[in-house]
């Protein structure tokens, strides 16, 4: 498949790495010269340096036999030209843009990205996918990550071995014995830094981090057995009153079970505009590092702090003090992968990476065959996808015991009819079935060819 890339900044630089790496051609595009150098010096990828929308850099992009083109620039309007031009000069068959501006979003306006209009096949908003992340994380504040699956009926939860979880030392196949009921498989273990899928005879030991696929209904179950038990989110401070923050206090003041929230911002004009569109949200103005500000907004009381504004320091820092006032969790937005390994020594509980999110929203809709869910762990070390069976896959009538899936796959969810059930090695794999597979980077290839991906492609 031809992709070009416009963009090669951190998300248009993890979708050149991810699809590279599974042997695509793909042709990156950034007016910035030193971020294109820097994807062709570390990726098997071509650089053009230039305006993605200008339609002769486009073409010496290779725009005319091009299969798809993501826009992933920093503006949206750049974008949605890019867009433009690619459809109406060049014809390229699919086209995916980045869109952050919530007026372009607004449902009523939908209509304008009509193949007629402004022909968009997909359009992303890391605004509402990063709002989306922190209400899971809300939702399950025992996990340090979360991701919902299968309709909804089921979760991948990351949960943080501490010394008090029960099952320590115990290997995944007893563990299978013990709670024969429970809906739910450990897919991935972190040790030491390394991501690996588990085999069967493997422990679980104190500082692993694991990846568990979970019915929904099994969730507090699980985060007990794992000695993390669930407690309802009833106060939440938010921290940031921009797009993401607004839109996560909107979306908890619409839920049915009432969860009581208070939004700091510190721009006047952005708190304002917040205190006219939330109704029974209280928003304060003023710095969300000021110790005072935070004892107003009783965050000794508090549930969960969210620091959601647009600088991962504040954010970080937010986190740290309003700990140390007494608030018992911390979920804080981090831009930078580098500052990930930070989150342990500052306590701080759980994060969202909106590039990751972003990331895993584009893959969904690139990945070939019926891809219904894509999502990108760790530094793009694995993905979870979510595919419905086709009856030219290879593993289609097959028992999950005797598909050769690679050593790094795992099956963590089948859903038949409507109906989500543990995988075992007698279940059987149908036509129209939908499956959920954990697998390292390196074998997502393999995973597509079982999944006979190539047939079934636009």
């Amino acid at each position: 498949m031809k992709v070009i890339i416009c963009g090669a900044g951190q998300v248009g630089w993890q979708i050149a790495r991810h699809l590279s790496g599974e042997k695509n051609d793909v042709t990156v595009v950034d007016n910035n010269p030193e971020l294109v150098r820097r994807a062709t010096d570390t990726l098997d990828v071509q650089g053009i340096a230039g305006f993605a929308s200008y339609p002769d850099i486009l073409e010496r992009a290779g725009a005319r036999d091009a299969d798809m083109i993501i826009a992933a620039t920093h503006s949206d309007e750049v974008n949605m030209v890019t867009c433009q031009v690619a459809h109406s000069v060049f014809a390229i068959p699919r086209k995916i843009a980045r869109l952050r501006s919530q007026s372009y979003l607004d449902a009523i306006y939908s209509d304008l990205y009509r193949r007629d209009h402004m022909p968009i096949d997909v359009v992303i908003s890391p605004e509402r996918e990063v709002a989306e992340a922190a209400l899971q994380r809300l939702a399950a504040p025992a996990a340090f990550d979360t991701e919902s699956f299968l309709n909804k009926q089921a979760q991948l939860l990351g949960i943080a071995l501490a010394a008090d979880c029960p099952v320590l030392d115990t290997p995944l196949r007893q563990l299978t014995d013990l709670f024969s009921t429970l809906r739910a498989i450990v897919v991935g273990i972190r040790r030491k830094g390394r991501l690996f899928a588990p085999e069967p005879g493997d422990q679980l030991f104190k500082g692993d981090q694991i990846y568990v696929f979970v019915h929904n209904e099994d969730v507090d179950r699980t985060l007990d057995i794992f000695g993390k038990p669930n407690k309802k989110q009833e106060r939440v401070v938010i921290i940031g009153g921009g797009n993401v923050g607004l839109a996560v206090a909107m979306a908890l003041e619409a839920r049915v079970d009432r969860i009581r929230a208070k939004v700091i911002e510190k721009n006047r004009g952005s708190a304002e505009r917040a205190a006219e569109l939330l109704e029974r949200t209280i928003v304060l103005n003023g710095d969300g590092l000021d110790a005072a500000l935070l004892a107003e907004a009783n965050i000794d009381r508090a549930d969960a702090v969210l620091a959601v504004t647009d600088d991962d320091k504040t954010n970080l820092l937010v986190s740290v003090r309003a700990k140390a006032l007494g608030c018992p969790m911390a979920i804080c937005l981090v831009n930078d992968p580098t500052m990930v390994s930070l989150m342990g020594p500052l306590d701080i509980d759980a994060y969202i990476n909106p590039r990751a999110t972003t990331v895993s929203s584009i893959l969904r809709h690139i990945r070939h065959g019926r891809v219904r869910a894509v999502y990108s762990i760790g530094d793009a070390e694995a993905e979870v996808i979510e595919a419905q069976v086709l009856s030219t896959s290879p593993i289609s009538g097959q028992l999950i015991r005797d598909i050769g899936f690679p050593e790094g796959v795992l099956v963590g969810a089948v859903m038949k009819n409507g109906k989500v059930i543990k995988p075992e090695g007698g279940t059987r794999i149908d036509e129209g079935d939908v499956v959920a597979l954990f697998s390292m980077a390196a074998d997502v290839p393999e995973v597509e060819r079982l999944l006979q991906v190539s047939i079934d492609f636009f």
